[in-house]
């Protein structure tokens, strides 16, 4: 039996400015700091904070106490924003004339690799 995980197809990439399609912080905007591939998570920039408390470890220099944090949440729950438009968006990917591709917002035209 096969027990080994599979990555996870995610759309968007770190650095990329995604808004939060559902959840406590739904409508909210901001900057993806890590990707997950194997769990399908995503980490975004002050969304989705969890209070953990941390216990202080002096040989390593780590002072305790409660700290707060981006927890990750599942990619479905977050879709592209485009800048442009000021929307969440669907993207298309184009060919350019060197062979690269890039992605385009489906709304506006506007190339969201620059």
């Amino acid at each position: 039996m096969n027990t080994s995980k599979k990555s996870h197809s995610i759309h968007v990439k770190k650095g990329d400015t995604v808004i939060v399609i559902s959840g406590k912080d739904k409508g909210k905007v901001g900057t993806l700091k890590e990707v997950f591939r194997k769990d399908g998570k995503v980490v975004v920039e002050g969304i989705n904070m969890i209070t953990k408390a941390l216990k202080s470890n002096p040989m390593k220099g780590i002072q305790g106490g409660l700290i707060r944090r981006e927890a990750p949440l599942y990619s479905s729950k977050v879709m592209l924003y485009c800048m442009k438009c000021e929307k969440p968006t669907r993207i298309r990917h184009v060919e350019l004339e060197n062979g690269a591709k890039t992605r385009v917002c489906i709304r506006c035209g506007e190339h969201l690799d620059v």
